[in-house]
């Protein structure tokens, strides 16, 4: 460990004081397989005596390096599957401190298949380390993980060229690497991008400067994790008090703990509280130590205030003249998590600091292709894949969005049945406009657990609506309906007349119909509705979801006049129902 201060029975409360006041500064080491990332962060261990005496031992012993006595990844490689394979596949945490500064770091695999792990370890890092074979230059993996710490947020770049003695020290190959990913970074969100040359088997450049690389200037990558400023990235602005627990423990004291997201709050501030938007003033700022007369970012307090305001746990408290978005409907970028892909049309749990809500997705608006750092369109989200979706969660959430505040504008994602965690995200900003009424009511706010895709597998069919007008239109309903229930599907007749739709709760034939399509069966409208009305429910529903009928002199079906051999009721309807069946099951 740091030996800023010798350690004896008698200073040993200052030499926890003196640790307990330095900055924390988490990293996270990111790279291509055998990029060295293991190698590294066990060289930073080792030479700043992070690492205890039989752990050293224990690693000597497992060492089997040839020239080399210690294998410094056998630091952070724990997994048995991990020793076997000479790669990271978890990520590993490890902490050490120096004189200046307290480090967690978070070793995370190269291996695209495991990217979900990468984004976990990066999801709260302050810098990002990216090693680059000094062999094999920029990779795509290279680019690929740059992405992923920009997007997630991460503010600094520290980019060390690695195996540099396998180059001879060349600043030639240095300076071409650095020239490449330079191009890289330029389309990134990154504050800053340093480089370093480094070795991390021989330790050139990692905690001591080398006398190889004379022609390099520049600090050493644990001279620049000990200097580069970090609290310019706390967001001190906006205060985000999400509330955690209300503390009750007598009659006469009533508090809310959590932790403060954002921003700094003081004794006598004036607050308004989300979702009631109700307002109060901060009377007391209490700890376990005492009471503070301010609190900033990461603190854990508990916030007494001047009125009885019913608040609860979810609820975020902030300063009225400094409101964060607080909407239903917002689009945000996801890692997916889960082996099992993206149902669109099913009801999830979005957790997003300490409120949880139930969410849709409505649609999947694009993924990104990693190799090229191109997005392309997609429908849906698998394992590893990251995609930016629109989302419409079922009571208001209070965000801002995560390029401002990563706190208070990150989430996950949780499938209701099995509670495992499916996606990670982060969220842009809210949709422009009011969402349409129809989707707004009918089809999101029934938010279910089931969703579109089991309903097709349990019923054989997707949910559409037929549309039918003409005189004879009620009559020839419930025949279409007769006959789809002799084929096996599962259909309804919708008509205002014989009051269904009250019963149901929808206030139109229309929105009724979209009801029982997004329920999987197949509704038939005989009364008339609007053009308005049916535009509103097919783009709600999708493309081929729908099918217009037209009963009169003639018989026009998807507009197009159809010849029948007989106008005899029953042979019409089964032409419909054939087309229709072409139309969603493809025959």
């Amino acid at each position: 460990m740091s030996s800023e201060i010798d350690v004896t029975p008698e200073n040993i409360e200052r030499y926890l004081e003196q640790h307990q006041k330095k900055e924390l500064l988490r990293f996270v080491s990111v790279g291509s397989v055998d990029d060295g990332k293991s190698t590294l962060i066990g060289r930073l261990l080792h030479d700043t005596k992070g690492v205890y005496e039989d752990q050293l031992s224990a690693v000597k012993k497992a060492s089997s390096k040839g020239e080399m006595e210690i294998d410094f990844s056998l630091f952070t490689d724990g997994l048995r599957a991990e020793r076997e394979q000479g790669i990271t596949i978890d990520v590993a945490y490890r902490y050490f401190s120096t004189d200046r500064r307290k480090f967690i770091i978070a070793d995370t695999p190269g291996h695209e298949q495991y990217t979900r792990n990468m984004a976990t370890g990066a999801s709260t890092a302050n810098v990002a380390i990216i090693l680059i074979d000094a062999r094999l230059g920029v990779l795509p993996q290279s680019r690929r993980h740059a992405f992923i710490a920009s997007l997630l947020g991460i503010p600094h770049l520290l980019v060390a060229v690695n195996k540099l003695d396998l180059e001879n020290y060349s600043q030639a190959v240095f300076d071409r690497i650095s020239k490449d990913f330079a191009k890289v970074a330029e389309k990134l969100a990154f504050k800053d991008v340093t480089f370093v040359p480094i070795s991390a088997k021989l330790g050139d450049n990692v905690v001591h400067s080398s006398a190889n690389t004379p022609w390099y200037k520049g600090p050493t990558l644990l001279s620049f994790l000990e200097t580069v400023p970090i609290d310019a990235d706390r967001n001190q602005k906006d205060f985000r008090f999400p509330v955690q627990y209300v503390v009750r423990p007598n009659l006469d004291y009533r508090g809310f703990a959590g932790e403060v997201a954002s921003g700094v709050v003081k004794q006598g501030d004036t607050v308004t509280v989300l979702p009631s938007r109700k307002t109060s003033r901060v009377v007391a700022i209490d700890t376990y130590s005492g009471a503070l007369p301010h609190a900033g970012p990461s603190r854990a307090v508990t916030l007494r205030l001047e009125h009885e305001i019913d608040i609860s746990r979810g609820d975020m408290l902030v300063h009225g003249d400094n409101l964060p978005e607080v909407t239903r409907r917002f689009e945000a970028n996801v890692v997916w998590l889960s082996e099992r892909e993206l149902d669109i049309n099913k009801s999830y749990l979005l957790k997003h600091t300490t409120r949880m809500v139930r969410v849709n997705v409505e649609r999947v608006l694009s993924t990104m292709d990693l190799s090229a750092l191109e997005s392309k369109p997609a429908s849906s989200l698998r394992l590893n894949d990251i995609g930016q979706v629109r989302l419409q969660t079922h009571s208001e959430l209070f965000f801002d969005p995560y390029v401002k505040n990563r706190n208070t504008g990150a989430f996950i994602l949780i499938d209701s049945l099995t509670n495992n965690t499916v996606a990670a995200g982060m969220i842009s900003g809210p949709v422009g406009g009011a969402a349409d009424a129809l989707t707004r009511g009918a089809l999101e706010s029934a938010g279910s657990q089931v969703s579109q895709r089991e309903r097709q597998e349990r019923l054989g069919q997707t949910g559409a609506v037929v549309w039918i007008d003409g005189p004879a239109a009620a009559g020839f309903a419930t025949a279409l309906e007769r006959i789809f229930f002799d084929r096996g599907r599962m259909a309804a007749v919708v008509d205002a007349g014989v009051g269904s739709g009250a019963s149901i709760g929808a206030s139109s034939p229309a929105e009724l119909a979209a009801h029982l399509a997004s329920a999987g069966l197949w509704a038939l409208v005989s009364s008339p509705t609007s053009a308005e009305a049916r535009a509103r429910v097919q783009a709600s529903l999708g493309p081929k979801r729908g099918l217009e009928v037209s009963i009169g002199a003639e018989l026009r079906i998807a507009g197009a006049v159809v010849e029948t051999p007989s106008r005899d009721e029953d042979k019409l309807a089964a032409l419909v129902a054939d087309t229709l069946a072409k139309q969603l099951d493809g025959g």
